[in-house]
């Protein structure tokens, strides 16, 4: 069972493939706070509300000096599939053996209609400019996540 990740960790480094299938770095965003968001799966109702939910806030996320980046278990091909098909404008990648999500405590055990089951668990982790991890929730609702989140970093 992996780690959750707290307030002052340093982010795990990740390298993963993109809906394109172009391989994407959290180190390419040092000097850059990271919103990095784990969800289920792509093309589901719930990842769905979520990650339009992120894209409509985007530009302002953006603005106050946030990347947003939404990572799953989908092959790119499906993430592909998932941001044409819902005019997403962050940036999807996909984790399909999983390690990234076990570094960051995104996957593991969880309550599923009242059954305990192996997933993911749907997570947010803000890094800040050094790569540091600033905020670590976890079990998060995908409705009104977002808000909550620009909320609380009082963007």
């Amino acid at each position: 069972m992996s780690e959750r990740l707290q307030p002052g960790d340093v982010a795990p480094a990740f390298t993963l493939p993109d809906a394109d299938g172009t391989e994407v770095s959290l180190s390419d965003h040092k000097g850059r706070k990271v919103i990095v968001y784990f969800y289920p799966a792509a093309l589901t109702p719930g990842c769905t509300k979520q990650a339009c939910d992120f894209t409509d806030n985007l530009e302002l996320l953006a603005g106050a000096g946030y990347d947003v980046i939404g990572i799953s278990p989908d092959k790119p091909e499906k993430l592909a599939k998932f941001r044409d098909k819902e005019s997403l404008k962050v940036t999807l990648l996909g984790d399909p053996d999983k390690q990234v999500l076990e570094s960051y405590g995104a996957f593991g055990e969880k309550k599923l209609y009242g059954k305990t089951v192996v997933g993911v668990i749907r997570s947010t982790i803000v890094v800040d400019e050094e790569g540091k991890v600033e905020r670590a929730l976890y079990n998060v609702k995908a409705t009104g996540h977002v808000a909550k989140i620009i909320k609380d970093l009082g963007v």
